[in-house]
């Protein structure tokens, strides 16, 4: 056990490592070694709480049983069609890219701090929040492509346990799944000096379907268009210079196909709220 930095020899104890990975009562020694999940009916934390569960113990217990909650509590599917005899399963969430962001939140937390592994759950995003901001030679003007451990015995440990692979390509992957399953990039807050933050929004191909109309069009194709409308409208934009940017011919086809479900989906909002129709009236993305 010590030549894997799991017992101190001198102090006759196990490290705070072993403890962490293994302890049975963890955070009765690290205060904050457990996950705390809330699911918030609304959009901010003053909303009803639909839900809430504490997981408790080593990371040995504490990690298979975020996977299974991660497939059972929060991820959701329904048929979606793609055409008038074909439809496609659409996931609020892509499993795997849930799954990634909390091991990863799991191998780089600071355990030294009171503060446990936070997932909220709004009507509109998921929000991670774990304890220490980026460690080492990881900065914000070099993140993601650089990065280094704080907890380098409990990586290896999971690397070991199959959870995680060290290869420094997790954010990459997240980014991936979440655009293949029709899901905006995930926001990373890496200004926070002692905690970081990780927002994902739930699939827009939810949203594709208005005024009880079939979207005949690929789910994919349309996903990316709105994407690609969030990521523009970072700074407000009107209608026409949105249709501009993307080279679409049909102002009216537009706003009611893309426009309108993204600001259902709280994805845009209007600049001018209680004139929808002002000939002023610019769209901005939410959670820019």
């Amino acid at each position: 056990m010590a030549a894997i930095h799991l017992y101190d020899i001198v102090h006759d104890c196990p490290t705070n490592a072993a403890i962490v990975l293994f302890g049975i009562n963890a955070s009765f020694f690290l205060h904050g070694c457990y996950v705390q999940y809330v699911h918030f009916a609304g959009e901010d934390t003053g909303s009803e709480i639909l839900n809430e569960r504490q997981m408790r113990g080593s990371l040995c217990s504490i990690l298979p049983k975020l996977e299974s909650f991660v497939k059972d509590a929060i991820v959701t599917s329904r048929p979606m069609p793609v055409s008038m005899l074909r439809e496609q399963i659409v996931f609020n969430y892509p499993e795997l890219a849930l799954r990634e962001l909390l091991m990863n939140a799991c191998m780089h937390r600071d355990y030294q701090s009171n503060m446990p592994i936070r997932i909220y759950q709004f009507s509109n995003r998921i929000e991670i929040l774990n304890a220490g901001g980026l460690y080492g030679e990881a900065r914000p003007e070099n993140f993601p492509t650089v990065n280094d451990y704080r907890n380098p015995i409990i990586a290896e440990a999971m690397r070991g346990m199959k959870y995680v692979n060290m290869f420094n390509r997790g954010i990459q992957r997240v980014k991936n799944m979440l655009r293949e399953n029709g899901n905006p990039d995930p926001i990373f807050n890496v200004g926070k000096v002692t905690a970081f933050e990780v927002t994902i929004q739930p699939s827009l191909s939810l949203n594709l379907v208005t005024d009880g109309e079939k979207v005949t069009k690929s789910v994919t194709k349309s996903a990316e268009v709105m994407n690609e409308i969030i990521a523009l409208c970072q700074q407000p934009k009107s209608l026409t210079e949105i249709i501009t940017h993307l080279g679409l011919k049909h102002r009216n086809n537009a706003k009611s196909r893309y426009i309108d479900p993204l600001i259902k989906g709280g994805f845009l909002e209007m600049t001018i709220p209680d004139k929808p129709n002002s000939r002023n009236q610019k769209y901005i993305s939410v959670l820019s």
